[in-house]
């Protein structure tokens, strides 16, 4: 009789993230953590972050997810936060490795508050994982074109941050319905949310930057640093 079984081993994986900011000399700044989108690296998602007025006030730092594989026939080399195998696990150990990242960036270099975070795409629900279990308080989510992930739902929320999502109406992946589902489950458990609607599709957009620029303006302002 052969036996057969399956099981875990937990290990040790090196997380990639790119960081850029100001001069250290200009003190402290605030900190925005953000989440590429499927088959995209920390390098693009730091390019799409530049497009927020005022970004460059803040610290950021692109977190790059720790699933990598090669993109199509070009051989470069990008990313994918998780599939449907080891889920749960995946989801743990992409929160610790969040969680250590905050850390780190923290005692490198001159942070204050507020701390926000931002997720584009798939990396949409790292960026609500982040915010609810990562242990770093935050205040302000940007979340655009991704759904809040299904365990959100059942935990409290009372310390969560103010949430700004963005949808395209043309987008295929983020539906209406999706986002109004959202919607009623955040504001259901005390979230404030707001919602920015653009013509276009599953895409960073002018005027979601815009928005996005004066959520963080608006953390300053509440944390005290403007």
């Amino acid at each position: 009789m052969t036996l057969r079984r399956s099981f875990q081993v937990p290990t040790t994986v090196h997380g990639h993230c790119e960081l850029e900011g100001p001069d250290e000399n200009a003190g402290p700044r605030p900190l925005l953590i953000g989440f590429h989108g499927y088959a995209e690296t920390a390098e693009r998602h730091l390019e799409a972050l530049r497009q927020i007025p005022g970004i460059e006030a803040w610290w950021r730092c692109a977190v790059q997810a720790l699933h990598p594989f090669y993109r199509g026939k070009t051989g470069e080399v990008v990313a994918s936060w998780m599939t449907r195998f080891n889920r749960e696990l995946a989801i743990a150990d992409n929160v610790r490795f969040v969680a250590e990242v905050v850390t780190r960036v923290r005692n490198d270099h001159p942070i204050r508050e507020p701390l926000a975070w931002v997720g584009f795409s798939q990396g949409t629900a790292m960026a609500y994982r982040a915010a609810a279990a990562a242990g770093h308080r935050g205040h302000v989510l940007l979340a655009l074109g991704g759904d809040v992930p299904p365990e959100l739902a059942e935990i409290d929320l009372a310390d969560f941050p103010r949430v700004v999502i963005g949808r395209g109406v043309t987008d295929p992946w983020y539906s209406e319905e999706k986002l109004a589902a959202d919607v009623t489950l955040l504001e259901g458990k005390g979230v404030t949310v707001e919602v920015c609607r653009f013509e276009g599709g599953h895409e960073w957009d002018d005027a979601y930057c815009h928005a996005s620029g004066q959520a963080l303006k608006n953390a300053e302002r509440s944390a005290g640093g403007v």
